[in-house]
């Protein structure tokens, strides 16, 4: 998702720079710092920033994101999640797979969630100090209200009921589970603490010696995740987070299910969705991405028709018409121009750290850049949407990281591009040009 002539922050961390790049030479989208290669992307911005500030209000949103491999959809949602942290959301980003997390098992979902929470100041997971703040803002609120430290535990039991009673009606285990947890803390018990925590992010297996310590019975299902989400959602407003956005990622992984177990994840897609539009989660931003072949085949949500009408959306304009608001939003993908310009913003970026930048820019300038990107595109049979991981990663392990340590290192003369079939996923192994183990770049003719 990138273009010539985008501007990024002139100061930029050493620290940013360097999970950035480290990202860049392992072939992975980087977990932070993503507003540096973020361009192409201002025409989501306004209409995106609405519906964080809508959420913030106590709303609820629900979007569709839809790419081709390579369209940049999970960079889009961290670069998302990114903006979100910073209006001090908390986030989490889930991959739906059949066997790890089917969606059609909602306390799957939620669990994934809980492991992956983070915040802007906690990696994953920042459950135990979501919580832990939450109980720290309830005493605040007591002694605001004039409870003395005798009467602070008592009131604070008040307020966790008060502040839960919505959630208790749909999962009443969660405010017991939580009252269990204090109670665990206040004796010294650590042990049965971090187990009536983990019962609560929806771990199965917890000791039964533990739920039986705070109240609570067997493990999380289906019908009580949306109950527990309800209550985490409120924990995380009242201990100071504006909401949570959550990513349910590469959900066309449901097209290669098993027919039942499709049908149910398409199901609780369509039930999930009706919950968010109901209102039911204020202050949730969900969020899901898939390929066009999950939008519109028959093996994705147009098996279910009433999912199909939620999610309709007119794609049949130009791409620069489409509508940012609506609830799908297409992501055009990577064509040359804006893979050399991605590359460009790179190599920039590279050579603010570099031992001696103006050698960098020299022997990587703006039109090696473009040979490259055009031999990697060439390498995958000329699919250049889907280029950009292997791309940059040999752009910055392959090239860069040589010009910088090696003075006598000419990419031009020493440098050949191989692209080996272990380095490929399954989608670029697919679409290379030259079957087998190896694809060179030698029947490309390049104008070096």
């Amino acid at each position: 998702m990138s273009s010539i002539g985008s501007s990024r922050p002139a100061q930029v961390s050493a620290a940013r720079r360097r999970t950035v790049i480290d990202a860049l030479r392992r072939g992975a989208v980087p977990e932070s710092g993503l507003d540096l290669l973020a361009t192409g992307l201002d025409r989501f911005e306004t209409a995106l920033d609405a519906e964080l500030d809508a959420v913030a209000s106590g709303g609820s949103v629900f979007k569709a994101v839809r790419g081709e491999y390579g369209s940049g959809k999970t960079f889009f949602t961290r670069w998302l999640g990114e903006r979100a942290k910073r209006r001090n959301f908390a986030v989490a980003e889930i991959q739906v797979s059949e066997n790890e997390t089917p969606l059609h098992r909602l306390e799957t979902v939620y669990r994934r969630l809980t492991e992956r929470l983070t915040t802007s100041s906690f990696p994953p997971s920042a459950l135990r100090p979501v919580v832990d703040a939450w109980f720290y803002a309830l005493e605040e609120d007591a002694l605001a209200a004039g409870a003395t430290e005798e009467e602070l535990p008592g009131e604070v039991e008040k307020l966790l009921v008060a502040r839960l009673a919505e959630v208790s009606r749909h999962a009443p285990s969660f405010a017991t589970a939580l009252r269990g947890y204090r109670v665990a803390l206040a004796q010294g018990d650590e042990a049965t603490a971090a187990a009536v925590l983990a019962w609560l992010g929806g771990q199965p297996h917890v000791a039964a010696s533990a739920r039986r310590s705070a109240g609570v019975r067997g493990d999380l299902d289906h019908f009580g995740a949306l109950g527990f989400l309800q209550g985490l959602l409120t924990v995380l407003r009242d201990s100071g987070h504006t909401g949570l956005l959550v990513v349910l990622d590469e959900v066309e992984t449901l097209q290669r299910v098993r027919s039942d177990a499709r049908d149910k994840a398409l199901n609780a897609l369509r039930q999930l969705i009706d919950e968010v539009h109901s209102g039911r989660f204020p202050g949730l931003y969900l969020v899901i991405t898939g390929t066009p072949a999950f939008y519109d085949g028959q093996q994705g949500v147009q098996r279910l028709a009433p999912l199909a009408q939620r999610l309709a959306t007119d794609f049949t304009t130009e791409p620069r018409f489409d509508n940012p608001r609506a609830v799908q939003i297409r992501l055009p993908g990577f064509d040359q121009e804006s893979l050399v310009g991605l590359g460009i913003t790179i190599r920039d970026l590279y050579a603010e750290a570099a031992v001696s930048p103006q050698r960098v820019q020299d022997a990587v300038d703006d039109s090696y850049v473009a040979d490259l990107a055009g031999a990697v595109g060439g390498a995958l049979g000329g699919k250049v949407g889907v280029a950009p991981r292997l791309f940059l990663k040999k752009l910055v392990g392959d090239v860069l990281d040589r010009v910088d340590q090696f003075e006598d290192f000419d990419p031009r003369q020493h440098y050949r591009l191989t692209v080996a079939g272990s380095e490929l996923t399954d989608v670029e192994r697919n679409l290379a040009a030259v079957p087998g183990d190896t694809v060179s770049a030698d029947d490309i003719d390049l104008e070096l």
